[in-house]
């Protein structure tokens, strides 16, 4: 099995392993942890090479009241992201835009600078938007658009004045054909949202700031305290309004 690591140290004494885990699975699938209790150093192996290169984003991010140092010994390519003809029905972290997964660490409760934000931004910039992920946004978009609005529209592209109705047209039929029970991810709720095309620009564009990724953590966060499960954390008081109760989303 291949492995891409990235060393982790500045790690405070009562973290745990679970806690490590946690943190740096927003960044795609981890393979292993090697951390020892007390030791403020840890290895991480992740699946793919751009988990690694998103953990070293962290470089300067606060876990347990402790600012991480990440590093790598080697570079990790910025790998290519082959689809197929079909339009994916499910992303990997890994194939997120890295300022949308800062926004869910932020919402998470984690502390991460301006900085780490605006590296976010930077190696979107650099690298673009995955294809995989740009290929399954834009169906879902269209999808739900074509259910509510008729052949060839998208939520997105519907004016602000009747979006409200569109999407709520879209909600109903979504329920009476199951839909809602195969794909009720927080995209599909976020883009059925009054801020429906602000979100779709965030995880399609690259050109934002640091204030965008701070708005998108409030809308992750709003959405978990709707739904009834979301507690404030001290860490996340002075962040964005962040819950302590947002997974990956998927």
């Amino acid at each position: 099995m291949s492995s891409f690591t990235v060393n982790v140290s500045g790690i405070a004494p009562s973290t745990t392993q679970t806690q490590l885990h946690d943190f740096f699975t927003f960044c795609g699938k981890i393979n292993s942890i090697e951390h020892k209790d007390g030791s403020g150093t840890a290895t991480i192996a992740f699946e793919k090479a751009n988990s690694a290169r998103t953990a070293l984003m962290l470089n300067g991010g606060v876990l347990d009241g402790s600012t991480l140092t990440v590093t790598s010994d080697v570079v990790h390519p910025e790998e290519e992201h082959h689809t197929s003809d079909q339009p994916p029905h499910h992303v990997d972290q890994s194939d997120k835009p890295r300022a949308g997964i800062a926004a869910e660490y932020l919402a998470k409760g984690y502390v991460l600078s301006d900085s780490v934000l605006q590296k976010a931004i930077e190696m979107d910039n650099k690298h673009g938007i995955s294809k995989k992920f740009l290929d399954y946004f834009n169906n879902l978009d269209k999808g739900i658009g074509q259910r509510a609005l008729g052949p060839e529209q998208t939520i997105s592209g519907k004016v602000q004045s009747t979006l409200g109705s569109a999407t709520q047209q879209a909600k109903a039929i979504d329920e009476q054909k199951g839909f809602s029970k195969i794909a009720q991810d927080y995209y599909t709720k976020a883009i059925q949202s009054p801020f429906g095309q602000k979100v779709k620009a965030f995880y399609t564009d690259t050109s934002k700031q640091v204030q965008d990724i701070h708005e998108e953590a409030r809308r992750i966060a709003d959405q978990e305290k709707a739904k009834g499960g979301a507690h404030a954390t001290p860490e996340a008081a002075g962040s964005a309004e962040k819950t302590g109760a947002v997974p990956p989303s998927t």
